[in-house]
């Protein structure tokens, strides 16, 4: 089966966030691309609400609650005590843990899952206690998979920036692909799921599909939102789902 595209909804809660105005609507954009086929919707409620806000969360689990009950809600987020409350109240599908600082621009780079292990198992422990599945953001480096398997998560999702910025330069693409493609397969090998996520472009996901081919799920915002500009949501959601294999 093809990954499964999760729309990642921070970029369009930025343009929204620009003004002291309700559009573009998180929500209306969010219903239009599950419409459209995506099989969920991703946030990333950072402390300084820059991109999706904390009150956006409720509407976002009544949409799918209400109107797309197969469809998943996935929050990630670096694990303080108030992520984790978000979390807890808010119920999603699925907790994609980043070892993000609040003053970065965007997520770039995974944890360090050997010297984070100590800091990690309990938390992934107690999201698992709540009935969540929990994914660790994985730097391309198959070392520490195993330190990631031990934490008790269900899967790791693949960082794929250092992959999305080579658009240029098909050498360093294919040799980046094989750093991510080695990660998944241990990850596979250790028993564990692989997301992936981060500047995936409809130009280069079919590869990432080609060397990946178990890959569970693709979380995209960035790219995906800059060509809804050009080809509305529901063109861009179906021109995603092509590149990911449906």
């Amino acid at each position: 089966m093809p990954a499964k595209l999760s729309v990642n909804l921070n970029a369009i809660a930025m343009l929204r966030n620009r003004r002291d105005l309700p559009w573009p609507s998180v929500i209306r954009l969010g219903r239009i691309a599950l419409a459209a086929g995506a099989h969920g919707l991703t946030v990333h409620p950072r402390p300084d609400e820059r991109h999706t806000r904390r009150t956006d969360l409720p509407e976002i689990r009544a949409l799918i609650d209400d109107e797309f009950p197969k469809a998943e809600f996935n929050i990630e987020g670096h694990p303080t005590e108030e992520f984790l409350a978000l979390v807890e109240k808010h119920q999603p599908d699925q907790v994609t843990l980043v070892p993000d600082d609040p003053s970065q621009a965007t997520s770039d780079h995974g944890w360090n899952f050997i010297a984070d292990a100590a800091f990690l198992t309990p938390i992934v422990k107690r999201l698992k206690k709540g009935g969540f599945r929990v994914s660790l953001f994985s730097d391309p480096d198959p070392g520490g998979i195993n330190a990631a398997r031990d934490t008790g998560a269900d899967r790791i999702e693949l960082y794929t920036g250092p992959y999305g910025s080579c658009h240029s330069d098909s050498a360093k693409a294919a040799k980046e692909l094989e750093r991510l493609g080695k990660t998944a397969d241990a990850a596979f090998a250790a028993g564990l799921q692989v997301n992936a996520g981060h500047d995936l472009t409809v130009a280069n996901l079919p590869a990432l599909a080609r060397r990946v081919p178990a890959l569970a799920e693709v979380s995209i915002g960035h790219g995906l939102t800059a060509d809804a500009l050009e080809y509305g949501m529901a063109g861009t959601v179906g021109r995603f789902l092509g590149a990911c294999g449906w």
